[in-house]
C-alpha cells in the first residue's frame, strides 16, 4: 500500500517550523539572537521568526527579507512593532516587500517540499 501524500496544512506547518529555526539561528552567536526592533538579546528558543509582512500574505511568508528574530514581547505583545521593523529594513525593503506581499501565489505540494529540503540544508550548515 502507498504512503498517505501528506497534506497540504502539514507541509505548511512543517515549512513553518524549519523556516522558523533558520531565521532564529541564522545570525545568533553562541545559540544568542538579538530582536531586530528593540535589540534585545536571547537564547535563538526564546526568541520569534517575526513577520513584517502578515504571515497569511503566501508570497512573503517564507521571504528571508520579510521574517527576522524578534522577541517575544515585539512580536507578540507590540504586534511586531511594524514601524521599528521598516525602519530595520529600510525604506526601499519596506516597500519592496509590501508590493511583493500583494501578490497572489500558490505554492503546491512541490513547492512546499523544496522550501522544506532547501531550508534543512541551510539548518544542517549552520550546525
Amino acid at each position: 500500500m502507498a504512503a498517505k501524500k501528506p497534506s497540504r496544512s502539514h507541509l505548511v506547518k512543517k515549512l513553518d517550523t524549519i523556516f522558523s529555526q533558520y531565521i532564529r539561528r541564522r545570525y545568533a552567536k553562541n545559540d544568542i539572537a538579538e530582536c531586530v526592533t528593540c535589540g534585545k538579546k536571547d537564547h535563538w528558543k526564546r526568541m520569534d521568526a517575526g513577520h513584517f509582512m502578515s504571515r497569511k500574505h503566501y508570497a512573503t511568508r517564507w521571504d528571508e527579507d520579510n521574517v527576522q528574530v524578534q522577541c517575544k514581547s515585539c512580536n507578540l505583545y507590540n504586534q511586531g512593532e511594524q514601524y521599528k521593523y521598516s525602519i530595520f529594513l529600510g525604506s526601499d525593503k519596506a516597500e519592496e516587500l509590501l508590493r511583493k506581499s500583494r501578490e497572489t501565489v500558490k505554492f503546491s505540494g512541490y513547492d512546499l517540499n523544496m522550501m522544506i529540503e532547501k531550508y534543512k540544508k541551510k539548518l544542517a550548515e549552520i550546525d
